[in-house]
């Protein structure tokens, strides 16, 4: 028997079933964190959704709000259907960052915090919102075991060679972690 050649052919067929392995456990990953983020955008579809009828029923207690009513009309008017991933949390960003806006503008009028379609409106939004955060920490957690996958040794070494590349989390602008205020 020849023991060296026995020994090259059981290491390559290990090394080969890592490579298999490997790339098996990131195209799962892979397709995870697609299925977390399509679970999320459902979210975020049904809060873009929500805004046309939240800013129009606070157009009429908020006139001279113009300003801020018409950056999140704007912004919501964009073709969601046709934008990327990275295009749609973007975009989510800064709707959210609307959104805040209004809510705040609610608490100055207190005929619009009593009127019934923008309770209803504001408690589906709150709803959504929940739900948003949820799927969100869902989709950062996908993300981070996928990322890990990719960037540590040796997995970083398959990720290389089969173009795997790291995804990016969905986080909030530091704008978001402050009070919004309003001016009147």
């Amino acid at each position: 028997m020849n023991w060296p050649i026995i020994i090259i052919i059981v290491i390559l067929v290990l090394l080969i079933l890592y490579l298999i392995a490997s790339y098996n456990g990131m195209i799962g990953l892979r397709n995870t964190v697609k299925e977390a983020f399509s679970t999320m955008d459902v979210y975020l579809k049904q809060r873009w959704d929500l805004i046309p009828n939240l800013v129009e029923t606070v157009k009429g207690y908020a006139k001279h709000e113009k300003s801020t009513l018409e950056g999140v009309v704007k912004l919501r008017n964009s073709a969601y259907d046709n934008m990327t991933p990275e295009e749609k949390i973007e975009a989510n960003k800064s709707l959210s960052h609307g959104i805040t806006k209004i809510m705040a503008l609610a608490e100055s009028y207190p005929d619009l915090k009593a009127n019934e379609n923008f309770r209803d409106l504001s408690n589906q939004l709150s709803k959504v919102e929940a739900d948003i955060a949820n799927a969100r920490k869902y989709y950062n957690a996908v993300v981070r075991r996928f990322n890990n996958k990719v960037e540590m040794f040796p997995g970083n070494i398959v990720a290389g060679i089969f173009h795997f590349k790291a995804e990016k989390m969905f986080e909030i602008e530091s704008s978001e972690r402050e009070n919004v205020k309003v001016e009147f």
